[in-house]
Order: C-alpha cells, then sequence, then structure tokens
C-alpha cells in the first residue's frame, strides 16, 4: 500500500519511450536498458515512502484527505519502518545504479544522486519541493527529461563502446530527438500530479502545502492540464513530420480516453471523481508510451 503500485507507470513509461527511441536509431543495448527499468522502479517506490513519510511528519496528511490510504498517517505501519523502507530502497536504487554509472560515467551519477535527492526532498527536509509549488517542474524534470534522455544516453554509450565511466557525454549519445521524444512522458507523469493536486487543494491549503494548484487555484491547474496534453500528442506528430512513419502517430489512439479524463478534472473536484481519474492517468501514460515507442522502434526494424 505504502509502495503504491498504482504509480509505477510513471517510472516504467519513460524507460519504455527511451528505450524504443534507442532500437529505432541503432543504440539499444538490453543490460543498460533493464537496469535503468529496474532503477526508475526503485526511485520512484522510494519517493513514495518518502511522501508516506515526510507528509505525515508535516501534517500534509490528515483525515480529512479524499486520496489514497497513507500507511504513516492512518498509523496501519510505524514511522520508523516507512522511513527505513525509504532508505533501504534508494540504496538498492544506488547499489544498482553503480552498473550504470561505469557504463554511462559521470552524467549518471549526477542524475542518480539528483534523482534520490529529488525523491527525498519532494516532500521531506526544510524546503520541501511540493509544498512550494515547484512538484510539477519536478515531475515534468526527472519523470520526463531525465528519465527518457537518461536510459537512450546509457544505451547509447554501451552501444558505442565507449570507454568505462566517460567524464562527459561522448559524441552522439544524447541526439535532439531524446530530448523531444521526452516530452510525452513529462507531460502526462505531470498530469498525474495535477489530477492528485486539484484533488487535494482545499486540504492542502488547510495543512499549508503550497502545491502548484493551490498558488494559481483550479481554473489555471485546468489549464496546465489542457497544455500538457496538448503537448503529449503534438510531439509525435512532429516524429511523423521528420519522416517517422505514420505508426509513430499510434498514440493518437488514446485521445479519446485522454479527453475523458479531461472532461472529469474541468467538472469536479471531489475525491470520488478524481481518484478514478488519477487512475486512469496511469494507464493512459502507459498506453501513450507504449504506442509512441512502437512507433520509435519501426525505423530501426526496418533498417
Amino acid at each position: 500500500m505504502a509502495a503504491r503500485p498504482q504509480t509505477l507507470p510513471a517510472a516504467a513509461a519513460p524507460v519504455v519511450v527511451g528505450t524504443g527511441l534507442a532500437v529505432g536509431t541503432g543504440a539499444f543495448a538490453p543490460l543498460p536498458a533493464l537496469a535503468a527499468l529496474i532503477g526508475a522502479l526503485l526511485i520512484q517506490v522510494g519517493t513514495n515512502f518518502a511522501n508516506d513519510y515526510y507528509d505525515a511528519k508535516s501534517g500534509v496528511d490528515s483525515d480529512d484527505r479524499e486520496g489514497f490510504t497513507r500507511v504513516t498517517q492512518s498509523g496501519l505501519i510505524a514511522p520508523a519502518e516507512v522511513r527505513w523502507a525509504m532508505i533501504g530502497t534508494f540504496a538498492l536504487s544506488i547499489l544498482l545504479g553503480t552498473y550504470l554509472v561505469f557504463v554511462g560515467g559521470l552524467p549518471i551519477v549526477v542524475i542518480g544522486l539528483a534523482s534520490v535527492a529529488a525523491g527525498i526532498l519532494y516532500a521531506g527536509g526544510p524546503y520541501p519541493l511540493g509544498s512550494y509549488g515547484l512538484g510539477d517542474l519536478f515531475v515534468f524534470v526527472f519523470f520526463g527529461l531525465v528519465a527518457v534522455t537518461g536510459t537512450y544516453y546509457v544505451q547509447a554509450a554501451a552501444a558505442a563502446a565507449t570507454p568505462p565511466f566517460p567524464l562527459t557525454p561522448p559524441s552522439g549519445t544524447l541526439p535532439i530527438a531524446a530530448i523531444v521524444a521526452s516530452l510525452p512522458a513529462a507531460a502526462l507523469s505531470t498530469n498525474i500530479l495535477v489530477v492528485n493536486n486539484v484533488r487535494d487543494l482545499e486540504t492542502d491549503r488547510v495543512a499549508g502545502k503550497r502545491s502548484l494548484a493551490v498558488l494559481i487555484g483550479y481554473r489555471c491547474s485546468r489549464v496546465e492540464f489542457l497544455l500538457l496534453t496538448g503537448m503529449a500528442y503534438t510531439v509525435p506528430v512532429v516524429f511523423w513530420l521528420d519522416e517517422y512513419g505514420p505508426l509513430v502517430l499510434a498514440p493518437l489512439l488514446t485521445l479519446p480516453y485522454a479527453a475523458r479524463i479531461a472532461r472529469t478534472l474541468l467538472t469536479r473536484t471531489e475525491g470520488a471523481a478524481l481518484n478514478p481519474a488519477l487512475e486512469r492517468m496511469g494507464k493512459l501514460l502507459a498506453a501513450h508510451s507504449a504506442l509512441f515507442a512502437i512507433g520509435l522502434v519501426l525505423p530501426g526494424v526496418l533498417t
């Protein structure tokens, strides 16, 4: 319950996209891809433990919240046990990351440590990111830009047989296509947080948590959601115009599902409606990313 497996698509989706692009460009390397996936899942679970622990400790979580049960706040698990689970999970991710550091060098050290630190500081520390309007930016950067480009980079570095522990990214391992391909996962992952924060807007305000939704209100949060959704469906068109083939447009098949979620967010604020919408956002992210990855794979398969 504390691990919140329903959030794992947010960790797996960017790895799937980065791997799809790697296959399509001839840079696929199976072991780095697998290590990146497991590492991303561990960081997501560790972040969930951290949020559960620190939100209860700070008083952000209360009996009035409408979200899914938090084990620390509800008393199901002792705070110390949740904290040790957080530490153990992040330690495992760092241990696994040593292999990726061997392949990707200093850039992976920076990415890995920054990801772990951000996972803790999202809800913990003296300046928790999620409580000062920075949660959306954190998700966009780490669950989109960093995750997709990092996944592509370690595979490209391995496929190019670069010397161990490069200090800078070797030539050709961070193409602009990887950055652009990261935008849909970044946008839809952030929209998961938007739905979450719109649902919790009133209780967060009372608890003193200044999420971006609290700072900008319902209307602007809904505009943010629509703009990010538009980004997610524009990028596949950009790749299609760049001659990736019509299959890269497959994510557009999920547009009706996205519209259903948007309709809920635009008209409802209570947990009874937004909790199911939150789960649907995870499914949308997974489906969009899988279809996008398939479209990105095709050029590598056909050549």
